[in-house]
């Protein structure tokens, strides 16, 4: 397999109102079968998913966490706000979405964007995902598939990756079960979560700070079976349930 890998540059600052597919498509042809990675952050921007600080009235909560984070109680409020669950209060809000995603601070930015503003996730990730690949079909008349990225950190080690939070034309998740390897061993509990690969790699060429890449184009990928289960059912989730007894 030789993967083509193409970042969507000079892309303009997005703003409310902005057709973030008609830009793509303006700046790349799109063929059958790729996967377009886009950053969540400017979706999100594009439909007006934002907040301004100065409109947030605080909680007793929000100000009593934030006296715990150091943080703006207005910015926390607004964690507060997009979350269904709250995991972890401090030194971070980690906290689930209506999503099934877990994310420090309910993946609330502040960063690249104008000041005063926090950009929200979408409330519905996969459908986001949709949206986009089906205004790319209809103005380009492709069948491509969609990822909506994130950036986020990861249990026991340093650093952000790229996370997949909502995807559309392909499923999430590669189930391996069933088959068999090299030694004709059967394969039980094999599952690649595809989706968050690819981002992760597109994370990599959008890049972080002022880089202003916020699409990627992977190209012959091929496809893969599994299905879209990405998410611990709750009785599944040993880590959420022992951060919480331990809160």
């Amino acid at each position: 397999m030789s993967i083509e890998v193409i970042g969507v540059e000079d892309l303009p600052i997005i703003q409310p109102g902005d057709d973030l597919a008609g830009l793509i498509s303006e700046r790349i042809a799109l063929v059958e079968g790729d996967i377009l990675c886009v950053a969540s952050s400017v979706y999100s921007k594009s439909v007006g998913n934002i907040r301004n600080l100065a409109d947030i009235t605080p909680t007793p909560e929000a100000e009593r966490i934030a006296s715990l984070t150091r943080e703006d109680p207005c910015f926390v409020q607004a964690v507060l706000d997009s979350s269904v669950e709250i995991i972890l209060d401090h030194p971070f809000i980690l906290s689930r979405l209506t999503s099934g995603h877990i994310g420090v601070r309910a993946g609330v930015d502040h960063s690249n964007v104008e000041d005063g503003i926090v950009i929200l996730l979408p409330a519905d990730p996969m459908g986001a995902a949709e949206a986009i690949r089906s205004a790319i079909r209809e103005m380009a008349g492709v069948d491509i598939r969609v990822i909506l990225t994130d950036t986020c950190g990861r249990a026991f080690r340093r650093g952000q990756t790229g996370h997949a939070i909502g995807w559309s034309g392909m499923t999430g998740i590669r189930d391996f079960r069933g088959e068999h390897d090299l030694f004709g061993h059967e394969l039980l509990i094999t599952e690649e979560a595809v989706v968050d690969e690819i981002a992760g790699f597109a994370n990599f060429v959008m890049g972080e700070s002022n880089k202003g890449v916020p699409a990627v184009v992977f190209r012959n990928m091929g496809t893969w079976s599994g299905h879209n289960m990405i998410y611990f059912e709750e009785s599944e989730d040993i880590i959420k349930e022992a951060l919480k007894k331990g809160r």
